[in-house]
């Protein structure tokens, strides 16, 4: 199985530690440094970065530095996503929009604690 990562950045790794673990299975693989942790969830692994912290979080050779938030985004699958947005409601996470029903399945938009958004998608059933 490949490993898939993605990078996001985060004003506190320890909130969003704690999100993704607490609120969506990841378990915490790594954290050598105040500004970076490792976690992972099946074969997604979720690389997470205070700016300014490592590598990833330097500055831009113009300037611009990483921050969080926009719309590109990590997919989860989930069986039953009317059930983990009750579980997501009650922990006062903050969903951007009502679950969206298509041809291709249910998915609904939330943001961790930097604004860093995730989808929540459950396929149809077949």
């Amino acid at each position: 199985m490949t490993t898939v990562s993605v990078r996001y950045i985060v004003n506190d790794v320890d909130a969003a530690v704690a999100f993704y673990t607490k609120l969506l299975g990841f378990s915490l693989d790594l954290r050598p440094a105040p500004g970076f942790a490792s976690l992972a969830r099946g074969n997604r692994r979720l690389l997470l970065n205070a700016p300014g912290a490592g590598g990833a979080g330097q500055a831009m050779p113009d300037g611009s530095k990483p921050a969080p938030g926009g719309w590109n985004r990590i997919q989860l699958e989930v069986a039953d996503l009317a059930g983990e947005v009750e579980k997501l409601r009650q922990a006062k996470a903050h969903l951007r929009n009502d679950i969206v029903i298509g041809n291709g399945g249910k998915q609904i938009l939330l943001d961790d604690p930097a604004g860093n958004p995730i989808e929540l998608f459950e396929p149809p059933r077949k």
